[in-house]
């Protein structure tokens, strides 16, 4: 017979009938292999997501190196750090809706007496990620996401750790962690009860300003307390958390965000007086800077630059005057800031500085500044670099600041090396660093000599070439591990693919397993022996360079893969044998589907960084799939035109903004819509009998629901769900706190409508229309804006996708002559009504990897990493829970529509 598909779906019918004759066994069999594989993929998949925290989220902490202490005076005796908790920089800097600026005491500065720029925070843009780089100088140790960024993991060094003392106030989330282990410091925290994100969250700034004020306050009294606050090398930190709450719960274009700037602002100009007045010595630098920023939807941790961008603002002690902007006063314009930041950005027209030159920097820089600010060693891990453009040294300082930088990168360098090189048996040094000693060498005689901007010019370079040092001993395992990994992801697809070979299709391997079978046994277990020996001495070698217990865990499962696959070698023989005695024109077919299939995963992988790419998908597939039904079926069935016109609504929302914007009109009219959608489908649920297509989904001849009134019930809930979205946003409109009823309501309406599908009809339509409508209600009380919308455009292009596969499926028997039905079925079927695969069905597959949400770009490729493995682990469970809904589900066979319409 013609229109074979070959190894998918042969038509051999003799081949058929064995399979068929041994169908109850075979159900076994694939029962348990399957449950096998199943967990194997959780395990996997498991194992090897936790591969990117020892490739990309190694700790860059080292212990054991001294600190370098600066040869330069301090020019400043205490240090005031105001952090304003997720001030965004544009904000800051530009004018309100009428012309006057946000932050009137801290322009002046900028104007008359300090240096500005804008400080690149690299993500994640949380605010223990962004503290820790302006207080120690690096960005985050990673093993501390897996507590939140709350408490320390490890031990780390800090500008707070090294000063004479510490005096910190602000939010119980922050101080502690810089302040809690350094027995001189001095702080003090509000309670947890404080940060209610119903309210204006201003106060809280004012509550750590109040606290600084009462100890200058009580120094008059206390002695102690006076002399103490007259000491050198003091730091003062000020935590403002009250943004980073407005921003969340408000969003940072609300009058409320707004207005907290202008707080932040004025605090900063009462400590300033404070502090003058107090001091009377002119020996105070002060430093103004956030952790992070805030997204137009009041959220932040990716790399969008309205996280990442925040103001910096330093005067007093030390800190340079402005100076005009000129043509000459940059030269690094190639190099990049770690959030991807060109250097030498054009600063907007509207922030109205740009006759004053902007030094912009990474936000590690600062803490290095605040170090050469007091006269205190740098943080032994610390990875800033000095920005020189804020200092008001003499040229000699400058160099010694800059000397005391460099060495205090280097010796980060010099430990790294030394354990890397303690800890392998064949170690490869970093080169470009061989004779580092000669270069320090070379920069003292130069200091001595005072030829000092050779020596700074040497000392930067250095420093460059120390900072790429750590950077190699960071990736040193990357090559190894991505080796292994890649190796493990390759042979589970392997894997998969002979499983599917041997389970789904009639594979000509099959016909002499139980010749191979003796043979077999031999050869497996030779395998399994060579593997096991291979994967002991791989534990062997990774144990004596002192690797991970992770690492183990790779290697065991990447070889475990491989043996498998090595124990399938008749199978993958006997598929090659079979392909090589195919015609021309089925290899073409194959490795045309292949291509094609790799370009659409290609396509998947693009669009993580321009969603776009899926408008243009849905556009064409909406096209395409209209057209080539119109060709079989009549576009009076509407199946042609509902499936275009599916596909075209949902392209419009990768178009849409990433960062939701606040539409509470919309998400009630949503609910409307979901309404109206559900009413549809139960129509056409009822009156499609005379539709030869929809017979496959309707569920005429199968038992009713247990309760009739179930569908208007779920649609009292989706109704009921839109009124409780409008009572919540008013509520959060007017600043008030939700009531305990409102909110029992709404996890009750969520609750109860997730479970009532498993009470519906079980004909394949009304099953859909129920699980439609009883997971919308939770959607819609989760929304903001346009995703409520997404909901209802999603629903319909899978409904538009199963009505296309069932059509296709319907057109694939009624082109048999009734005379073949029986022997269609015979070489169709594996057992009952499960048919072979064909090489067709790789576009269900294919169709269903795509992800349309509304992921936000983080600006790097862990996160997609991440969210791909992630997803194949929770596809794997959404099955799980899909066939909670959908076991009992009865539909028409395309067979027995092909028979009653013929």
């Amino acid at each position: 017979m013609g229109g074979s598909d070959g190894i998918l779906g042969n038509r051999d019918i003799e081949r058929s009938k064995a399979t068929i004759g041994s169908n109850s066994t075979r159900r076994k069999w694939l029962k348990r292999r399957e449950t096998w594989l199943v967990v194997l993929g959780v395990i996997l998949h498991a194992v090897y997501m936790l591969s990117i925290f020892d490739i990309y989220f190694k700790t860059p902490i080292v212990h054991g190196m001294d600190p370098v202490t600066p040869r330069f005076n301090a020019p400043a005796k205490r240090l005031v750090l105001l952090v304003a908790d997720g001030l965004r920089a544009d904000k800051f800097f530009e004018p309100d809706s009428e012309g006057n600026y946000r932050a009137p005491f801290l322009r002046s500065i900028i104007k008359g007496k300090g240096r500005w720029g804008v400080s690149h925070a690299r993500p994640p843009t949380e605010s223990r990620p962004g503290h820790v780089a302006l207080i120690a100088g690096f960005y985050e140790d990673p093993s501390a996401v897996t507590k939140g960024w709350k408490a320390n993991p490890v031990e780390f060094d800090s500008v707070f750790n090294r000063s004479h003392h510490t005096f910190a106030f602000g939010s119980p989330d922050i101080v502690p962690i810089f302040c809690g282990a350094v027995p001189h410091s001095t702080w003090n925290t509000y309670p947890h009860e404080y940060e209610d994100f119903a309210t204006d969250a201003s106060f809280l700034d004012e509550w750590s300003f109040d606290q600084f004020q009462s100890l200058l306050n009580r120094s008059n009294e206390d002695s102690k307390l006076k002399e103490l606050l007259l000491q050198d090398n003091l730091v003062i930190f000020l935590h403002l958390l009250g943004c980073d709450s407005n921003g969340h719960a408000h969003r940072p274009f609300s009058s409320i965000y707004l207005n907290n700037v202008k707080v932040v602002d004025s605090i900063a100009e009462r400590v300033y007086h404070m502090v003058e007045d107090h001091f009377k010595d002119n020996r105070t630098a002060y430093i103004f800077t956030a952790d992070h920023g805030m997204s137009d939807k009041g959220s932040h941790g990716d790399g969008h630059p309205s996280n990442t961008d925040t103001p910096l603002v330093a005067w007093g002690a030390g800190v340079k005057n402005p100076k005009p902007i000129s043509g000459t006063n940059h030269s690094h314009c190639n190099f990049r800031f770690v959030d991807e930041h060109i250097h030498d950005a054009p600063t907007p027209v509207e922030w109205g500085l740009n006759e004053i030159e902007r030094v912009d920097v990474n936000q590690a820089d600062i803490a290095p500044l605040m170090s050469t600010l007091v006269g205190l060693p740098c943080p032994v891990n610390s990875v800033g670099s000095l920005p020189l453009d804020y200092i008001n040294m003499t040229e000699m300082e400058e160099v010694e600041a800059v000397v005391s930088n460099t060495k205090q990168v280097l010796n980060q360098f010099l430990r790294k090396s030394y354990i890397k090189q303690s800890n392998s048996l064949y170690f490869k040094p970093f080169k470009q660093l061989a004779n580092y000693s000669a270069v320090l060498d070379q920069i003292e005689r130069l200091i001595s000599f005072r030829n000092y901007e050779a020596a700074m010019k040497l000392s930067e370079n250095l420093r460059s070439l120390a900072l790429q040092g750590l950077h190699y001993f960071q990736t040193y395992d990357w090559l190894m591990l991505m080796t292994i990994i890649t190796l493990g992801y390759i042979g589970w697809m392997i894997y998969l693919f002979v499983h599917v070979l041997q389970s789904y299709t009639s594979m000509p391997g099959n016909i002499s397993r139980k010749e191979q079978a003796a043979r077999q046994r031999s050869y497996t277990g030779k395998i399994n022996l060579c593997g096991c020996l291979f994967m002991g001495a791989l534990s062997i070698l990774l144990f004596l360079e002192h690797s991970p217990p992770l690492y183990h865990a790779y290697t065991t499962m990447t070889v475990f893969l491989w043996t498998r696959i090595i124990n399938e070698y008749w199978s993958i023989r006997a598929l090659w044998i079979y392909l090589r005695g195919r015609k021309f024109n089925y290899i073409i077919k194959l490795v045309v589907t292949s291509a094609v299939a790799l370009f659409i995963l290609e396509l998947l992988v693009n669009s993580f960084t321009d969603r776009k790419l899926y408008t243009w998908c849905f556009l064409i597939t909406g096209a395409i799939a209209s057209l080539y039904l119109l060709k079989s079926i009549p576009w009076r069935s509407g199946i042609p035109i509902f499936v275009c016109i599916a596909c075209w609504f949902l392209s419009i929302f990768t178009l849409m903004p990433a960062q939701i914007p606040d539409n509470n009109q919309l998400v009630i009219a949503s609910g409307a819509m979901i309404i109206l959608i559900g009413l549809v489908a139960r129509w056409l649920d009822l009156h499609a009998e005379g539709n030869k297509f929809w017979l496959s989904i309707s569920n005429h001849g199968v038992k009713r629901p247990k309760f009739p009134m179930l569908f208007h019930l779920q649609a009292l809930l989706v109704g009921l769900s839109s009124v409780m979205v409008s009572l919540s946003t008013s509520h959060r409109t007017e600043k008030q706190e939700l009531l305990a009823l409102h909110q029992l309501i709404n996890w009750a309406i969520a609750g109860f409508s997730m479970v009532l599908p498993l009470f519906s009809a079980n004909g394949l339509l009304s099953r859909l229309t129920s699980i439609f409508l009883g997971f919308a209600p939770p959607f819609l009380l989760l929304s903001i804006g346009y995703e409520a919308v997404f909901y209802g455009a999603l629903a319909l292009v899978l409904m538009a996708w199963i009505l296309f596969e069932n059509t296709v499926l319907y057109l694939s028997k009624v082109k048999k002559p009734s005379s073949s039905i029986k022997i269609v079925e015979d070489h169709l079927t594996l057992d009952h009504d499960t048919r072979c695969l064909q090489l067709s069905d790789v576009r269900i597959p294919l169709i269903f990897v795509r992800n349309t949400g509304s992921w936000m770009e983080i600006g790097n490729s862990i996160s997609h990493f991440g969210i791909v493995s992630a997803q194949v682990v929770f596809v794997l469970l959404l099955f799980a829970l899909t066939n909670v809904y959908t076991k009992d589900i009865k539909c028409d066979s395309a067979l027995e529509s092909s028979q009653k319409a013929m």
